[in-house]
Order: structure tokens, then sequence, then C-alpha cells
């Protein structure tokens, strides 16, 4: 049986998008490949994320922010988006999600705390449905 994959997409791959990989990949493990990217990369990854994460016990500390690959998209079953609008393509026969997600950058971990705990909930919902 070959296993699920699910690719992450928003703008810069640096938050939202690599909260919700983080905690696909620790709540799926290797049942589910995980992949995420963004239209417009960033350099480093929202070190407000990395920590709101690491109070989860999840560590997306080494994770790098990487452009949406074609081919990603291609290889995915399920592509979820979070505010990246046109720059994702889209391809038949593939599972689209849009989750609108409020945008974490420049925000303070208070503030991320309820994005983090919304992505959580939505990840759970996304294994059982897998």
């Amino acid at each position: 049986m070959s296993i699920p994959t699910v690719l992450f997409v928003c703008v810069h791959n640096a938050g939202r998008s690599q909260m919700a990989a983080g905690y696909l990949r620790s709540l799926a493990g290797d049942r589910v490949r995980v992949l995420s990217g963004g239209s417009e990369p960033a350099d480093s990854l929202n070190p407000v994320a990395v920590a709101a994460m690491a109070e989860e016990g999840v560590d997306i500390a080494a994770a790098v922010p990487s452009i949406l690959d074609v081919d990603d998209v291609r290889a995915a079953d399920v592509v979820i988006t979070m505010g990246c609008g046109d720059a994702c393509p889209v391809f038949p026969g593939k599972r689209y999600e849009d989750w609108e997600l409020a945008d974490p950058a420049g925000l303070p971990i208070e503030a991320v705390r309820p994005i983090r705990d919304d992505i959580r909930a939505r990840v759970e919902a996304l294994v059982a449905s897998l």
C-alpha cells in the first residue's frame, strides 16, 4: 500500500506550513509523506513559530523554507494551502483544501499559540481522514 503524500503551502514557508508539517510528521510518523513549500520562501523560519512548536514538543528548528515545486504538487495526494492564492498550481484528481489561518509573522508568542492550536486541530482531522 502506498502512503499518502500531503503538501502544505504558504507564501513564505516559514510559519503556518512549517507548523502544519511538523505536526503531521509528529502525529502520523512514517504513515504519511510530508512536503511543504512557498511561492516566495523566506530566508529562515519564523522563530516564534519554532518556539510555539517547541512548547508542544515538536522540533521544527532544522526546517528550511523552500520554493514550491510543481513536482511536489504533482506528487501530492492532498494539497493544503494557507492563503497563497493563485501561486498554487492546480492538477486534476488532487484533494485541495484551503485553511484560513492568521499569519503568525511578526506576532508575539501569545498570539501565535492560538494559530498553532488551530493548525494542530486541523492536522488531527486530516490524519483521521487519510
